[in-house]
């Protein structure tokens, strides 16, 4: 069955409908995000800069500022990535995940290679599947659309000299652990693996989509190779503004507020969601969505759509199928009305 990659959440979304399919925080942007936003368009007769904003996500990270390369979006670094390294000999994707890498190596000519986790194993990462031959390997961490956070100590077992290992953490600001002061599980700040690149989004928790701005943080002798690749003037003006507030404490502890109060919310999705009939949570959600399994899910969600409620379906994701559902955590009000739909679809059905 071919799958379609390149299907995404914002596909499901209409007008009228209540977004539970598109993974990006609705809320507006903080005074201190949007002031430096409206001022960089009295720049914009000027070429892009962005050696502030490089050296602001260095410094966030722990890292030189030659182990940054910004990026038009998560989306472009999986695009430069692919065409960068078209020497790759087995290029892997781990899955269920994000269908833009493998979208991005076919494109870009790679014969490419999945590796798929199992429901059984709560979709857990298991570093043995992964082949030992591998050149390049991409895994999400936390996985969308699985909501599954890998143990960094399994991830880092995958690091290997000749391999370049891809690990997407688009969604590791959204995670939060009681009494861990950081992101859990997260390898930005790991400068000892060989090989190993982190992408980095602030599209999901500042809602920054149509701004289009991410990173990439990885060995300073691999990043050139990446930049080559990309256009010049890649990132845009008020995009590198938003990249330098976003790295910046005040931008790092309101970020660790957020994660909490999304685990929150996201407890509460998972508490209703465990009580809906024949329907099952993927793994142990840790993100701002949750994967779940039900009979016929391809036409409740038509259903669901009917009714106001857009989500997005599972059967484009390698390793679901058309009994799967993602939905993103909103507040509790919103779930709580959500899920009553949901079951009022399930009584009625035949």
């Amino acid at each position: 069955m071919t799958i379609d990659l390149g299907h995404h959440g914002d596909t499901e979304v209409g007008a009228g409908l209540i977004d539970l399919a598109v993974n990006v925080r609705h809320a507006p942007l903080p005074a201190w995000l949007s002031a430096p936003l409206i001022a960089s368009l009295s720049d914009l007769s000027a070429y892009p800069d962005g050696v502030e904003a490089t050296e602001a996500v260095a410094r966030r990270h722990g890292r030189d500022p030659d182990e940054v390369l910004l990026t038009a979006g998560a989306a472009q670094a999986f695009v430069l990535l692919a065409q960068a390294l078209r020497g790759a000999r087995r290029p892997v994707v781990v899955h269920p995940q994000f269908t833009e890498p493998e979208a991005a190596l076919r494109n870009a000519g790679h014969v490419v290679e999945r590796v798929l986790l199992r429901e059984d194993d709560g979709f857990r990462l298991d570093a043995a599947l992964v082949p030992g031959d591998a050149d390049l390997v991409f895994v999400g961490n936390p996985t969308n659309p699985t909501s599954v956070l890998h143990p960094a100590g399994e991830i880092a077992a995958l690091a290997r000299p000749g391999r370049v290992l891809v690990v997407d953490e688009a969604f590791s600001d959204t995670t939060f652990r009681e009494g861990v002061a950081g992101e859990p599980e997260s390898l930005a700040g790991r400068r000892d693996l060989p090989g190993l690149v982190v992408l980095r989004s602030l599209t999901k928790t500042w809602g920054l989509a149509g701004l289009r701005i991410g990173y990439l943080l990885g060995p300073a002798d691999l990043l050139p190779r990446l930049a080559a690749a990309q256009p010049l003037w890649a990132v845009s003006t008020p995009a590198l503004a938003a990249a330098t507030a976003c790295a910046s404490p005040t931008a790092v502890a309101a970020e660790r507020e957020i994660a909490a109060r999304v685990a929150a919310d996201r407890d509460h999705l998972v508490r209703r969601l465990r009580h809906v009939p024949k329907l099952t949570v993927a793994g142990d959600p840790a993100s701002a969505f949750v994967a779940v399994r039900l009979p016929g899910a391809d036409k409740i969600r038509l259903e669901l759509r009917e009714r106001g409620y857009a989500v997005r379906r599972g059967d484009t994701f390698p390793g679901l199928g058309a009994d799967w559902l993602r939905i993103a955590v909103r507040d509790t009000a919103t779930t709580d009305t959500f899920v009553d739909t949901l079951i009022a679809v399930l009584e009625e059905r035949p």
